[in-house]
């Protein structure tokens, strides 16, 4: 969410900001929240100048009465008490003008950072740069459910059966293999100084508002009846929400931590036979890593947060690439976005397994996580970024890992937590 002070004084700075995002259905909202906030500090201004006469006043009335004259005091009194009804009625519009201004700004999207290539999807994303060599066998490479059925690792029917399209069981080596990436990327993680953590996998309506869209927000988000809750779609959520309305010393400053949780996602529409399987599901498992930093750092770690991702792939001999998303890719909570890519030698061609992204401040703005400076307090800049998404990254590390024999060799990194299995066979 921007600063609407910002707004007020570059109005067409954030008009350029929504043309370039290819949103000029949200051009008229700039105008809109100019006028509403006009208003509303007209009518801040009116009550201050209300509580300052009825304030004098009252101070008055004490003196008149001490002096023997009621009538004067009575007069003021009248004056205090129609003081008093008034701003009580501006203070229920004060109310709904804040309101309106405050849904308007949650609308208008963020401020790109001047290095985001302009393109209207994700077609018009721009490759950075290639890692490892994308290899293509000799063999024919199965689909990857046919992979983990001939390794009797997955089991789609009776998951249909107990819950529906979009969901899976995995068993044996395949399941093995699954939570020996996870804990494999949580020590990864660990070993370059990031805290652990296991959050709650529900969180609440101000922490999802805080964090998402309210269009990612009804793409994605299960809703509990009932409650005043939500599943988890990634723990970065769960994770960013822990500072919400806090004041975080500058010397605490960065909190990085990585994040072990089951994600639950609707993942609306029709997707193709490359997106079946466990490409596209409702629910999977991830571990994450967020920064919470100050502004002039956030860059840098955003660097940083993306090779871990491309380094951890290549410690587990997967080729990966980066694209750089364009202006109309990019969520209007985020300042600037990469997506990592693993080959797909079935496919020939890259496919998304983790995305890193920088949002400035505004998801500390709406969840007031404020950082206490030399200089004041001011909001801090967080970032997320996928370390491993292991029902996506099992298909690339099948396929990058398949011998012609229908076995499955497991990078000496991973051994460890395979109880030093080699081969699955």
């Amino acid at each position: 969410m921007l600063d609407i002070k910002f707004l007020r004084e570059n109005p067409e700075v954030v008009k350029e900001n929504i043309k370039n995002k290819f949103q000029d259905n949200k051009l008229e909202l700039v105008d809109q929240v100019i006028e509403l906030d006009a208003e509303l500090r007209k009518v801040k201004q009116e009550v201050e100048a209300l509580r300052a006469d009825r304030n004098k006043n009252s101070k008055q009335i004490g003196g008149l009465m001490a002096q023997g004259k009621k009538e004067e005091a009575e007069e003021l009194k009248k004056r205090v008490n129609a003081d008093s009804e008034r701003m009580a009625e501006l203070d229920v519009k004060e109310k709904e003008l804040e309101e309106k201004v405050k849904n308007i700004m949650m609308i208008i999207p963020n401020i790109i950072d001047p290095s985001v290539p302009i393109g209207k999807d994700d077609s018009e994303n721009v490759e950075l740069e290639r890692f490892g060599e994308p290899v293509v066998p000799e063999f024919e490479i199965p689909y990857h459910t046919d992979i983990m059925e001939k390794l009797s690792g997955i089991d789609l029917d009776s998951a249909r059966k107990v819950a529906g399209n979009g969901f899976y069981y995995l068993m044996g080596n395949i399941a093995r293999l699954h939570s020996a990436v996870i804990s494999y990327a949580r020590d990864f993680m660990i070993d370059r100084g990031f805290t652990y953590c296991i959050p709650p996998f529900m969180i609440r309506s101000q922490v999802v508002t805080g964090v998402m869209s309210f269009a990612e927000m009804d793409a994605m988000m299960y809703k509990i009846e009932g409650e005043d809750l939500y599943l988890i779609g990634t723990s970065e959520h769960s994770m960013i929400g822990k500072f919400i309305d806090t004041i975080l010393p500058e010397d605490s400053l960065p909190h990085t931590l990585t994040s072990y949780s089951p994600c639950f996602r609707k993942e609306k529409g029709a997707h193709g036979i490359e997106e079946r399987g466990v490409y596209r599901i409702h629910q999977f498992e991830k571990q994450e890593m967020i920064v919470v930093c100050k502004p002039e750092d956030s860059m840098t770690w955003y660097d940083k947060m993306w090779k871990d991702t491309v380094a951890l792939f290549r410690s587990l001999d997967i080729p990966v690439r980066t694209l750089e998303c364009c202006s109309g890719d990019l969520a209007d909570l985020k300042v600037k976005s990469v997506d990592v890519e693993a080959w797909s030698p079935r496919q020939k061609k890259y496919f998304e397994v983790g995305s890193c992204s920088n949002l400035g401040d505004a998801q500390a703005r709406r969840l007031k996580i404020r950082v206490d400076g030399k200089d004041g307090k001011y909001f801090a800049h967080t970032l997320n970024n996928t370390v491993v998404a292991p029902p996506r990254m099992l298909i690339a590390f099948l396929e990058n890992n398949l011998n012609e024999d229908g076995s499955i060799n497991i990078p000496t990194a991973l051994q460890p937590y395979m109880g030093g299995m080699k081969v699955i066979k």
